[in-house]
């Protein structure tokens, strides 16, 4: 049955959406659990983890585009590996930029990862995320506005 492309990339990357949120869902309550608590309200809970499903929707479709422009499982595997652990092993995800060597400070709190995680952050223990939701908000809609048509054109390529 002759599907477009874009529905079926769409179908795909909102599944792993669907994904992302129940695993974020767990996630919350795992903390719940432990002690964590959202001290911002419920909307900046809910905003809180509505930015880090739709910043993971922007990856899948990034990563799509990976997959489909790799010659294979394992190209693309060391493809994503490339793009991913400079920019996780270098954000705030896992120390604060200042703790960073100046050369790498810069990089490090404005790369995508960072203000995505600092903007969360913020939202999810009530301090204002002024300084990091707009950047967040704008390397989301960047790599969408970048990604997706580049993943549907090389699905029209590879189809």
């Amino acid at each position: 049955m002759p599907m477009s492309a874009p529905a079926v990339l769409a179908g795909r990357t909102l599944a792993d959406a669907g994904r992302n949120l129940l695993v974020t869902a767990v996630m919350v309550a795992v903390g719940h659990l432990v002690g964590f608590r959202f001290h911002g309200g419920a909307a900046a809970a809910v905003g809180a983890i509505l930015l880090v499903v739709a910043f993971g929707y922007a990856l899948s479709w990034l990563f799509a585009f990976i997959g489909l422009a790799a010659r294979g499982a394992e190209a693309a595997l060391a493809i994503s590996f490339v793009v991913v652990f400079p920019l996780m092993f270098a954000s705030s995800a896992v120390v604060p930029p200042a703790t960073m060597p100046n050369w790498l400070r810069p990089f490090a709190t404005y790369q995508p990862i960072s203000l995505t995680v600092d903007a969360a952050r913020a939202l999810a223990t009530g301090e204002p995320a002024g300084a990091w939701l707009p950047g967040a908000l704008a390397w989301t809609a960047a790599i969408l506005a970048i990604a997706v048509p580049l993943a549907v054109r090389r699905f029209h390529r590879a189809g």
